[in-house]
């Protein structure tokens, strides 16, 4: 089981209507899956993060890279992204870009890549990729709490939303395994992240899901208060661990 997604996309934008639950209360990468990638990157001069939502996967980068461009489809999206004087920030979607031939060392996308028209996206990334360069996707699935905790959320995620998820959420599903990837592969990797929520915590990242946003649109009212009082019980009597299982997959162009 998982659920729908974090960033931006260029056919979708259901998250600029909560963007600022969706930077406070989504989970970030462990510092593996950064190390994975920048292992396999010979120049580190020019990286681009696609769907960058709030840009946390741009801002890691620029720690790495001498210039690193941020792009998405959602303005409110870009006007609450971490400024880094050497991030570029530019509203652009995945599948058309004005970037230059061969620009870049590395290209990401996390969290965002099935909402995109997968033919598009892929020939873009093959014109602006630099030859050498490397193409990383990451993404993470459904966390998973304590035994009691976890019977609640599921009763969310199945039965009262079961039917406001888009289709794209099987690729999360899938941990990724099942979109196209017309690369060299080099990295097909699982990860976790372990974090201590408030009950607060918990509720808001909940009301940043996708499918939360199309029901209230349906409804006028919010599914997860019809859970809430008793997830509050149970999340008050457990441990309040949260895990997110964590994927990653990297390539590079094809000779």
């Amino acid at each position: 089981m998982s659920y729908l997604v974090a960033n931006c996309s260029i056919m979708k934008d259901y998250f600029s209507v909560q963007l600022v639950d969706y930077s406070k209360f989504r989970p970030n990468y462990p510092e593996p899956m950064l190390e994975e990638i920048l292992s396999l990157i010979k120049n580190r001069d020019f990286a681009l993060d696609v769907a960058t939502g709030n840009g946390q996967v741009a801002v890691e980068l620029a720690k790495y890279f001498k210039t690193v461009y941020a792009t998405d489809i959602s303005e409110k999206q870009l006007s609450q992204a971490i400024a880094v004087p050497n991030v570029i920030y530019k509203k652009m979607a995945a599948e058309t870009t004005d970037f230059e031939n061969a620009q870049f060392d590395l290209i990401t996308v996390a969290q965002a890549i099935h909402w995109f028209d997968f033919e598009a996206f892929y020939q873009e990334t093959n014109r602006i990729l630099k030859p050498e360069g490397i193409f990383a996707v990451l993404g993470y699935g459904f966390f998973s709490t304590n035994p009691d905790s976890d019977k609640i959320l599921c009763h969310l995620y199945e039965d009262i939303l079961g039917t406001y998820w888009n289709p794209e959420r099987q690729y999360l599903t899938d941990a990724y395994q099942t979109i196209p990837f017309p690369l060299e592969e080099l990295v097909n990797k699982r990860f976790s992240r372990e974090y201590s929520w408030s009950f607060e915590q918990l509720i808001g990242y909940l009301q940043t899901w996708s499918a939360t946003m199309n029901y209230i649109k349906e409804h006028n009212q919010n599914p997860v208060d019809l859970i809430k009082e008793e997830l509050r019980e149970s999340w008050e009597r457990s441990d309040k661990k949260v895990t997110f299982p964590m994927f990653l997959r990297v390539g590079r162009l094809k000779s």
